[in-house]
């Protein structure tokens, strides 16, 4: 039978912070797709892939957004040495 498909999802939890997404297309040796997700600090990577017979599996990556980190923890622990 002649490979071909179609598909795609994506998951937005808000509760978890878990956002991400993935399409894929193949038609008969040719796959194409993409994937994405939120990182931890906020950016989002971007995955465009694409396999076949010839040129194997090949992906192109990219980031997007701009990073965010917190704020170290500043601690002031106070000590008296005791006489």
């Amino acid at each position: 039978a002649y490979p071909k498909y179609s598909y795609n999802y994506g998951v937005a939890d808000a509760l978890t912070g878990d956002v991400k997404s993935q399409a894929e297309h193949r038609d008969g040796d040719l796959v194409k797709g993409q994937y994405s997700l939120v990182e931890p600090d906020g950016t989002v990577r971007v995955v465009d892939y694409t396999a076949d017979a010839i040129n194997g599996f090949n992906a192109v990556v990219s980031k997007h957004g701009h990073a965010v980190h917190p704020a170290p923890a500043v601690s002031h622990l106070g000590y008296v040495h005791g006489k």
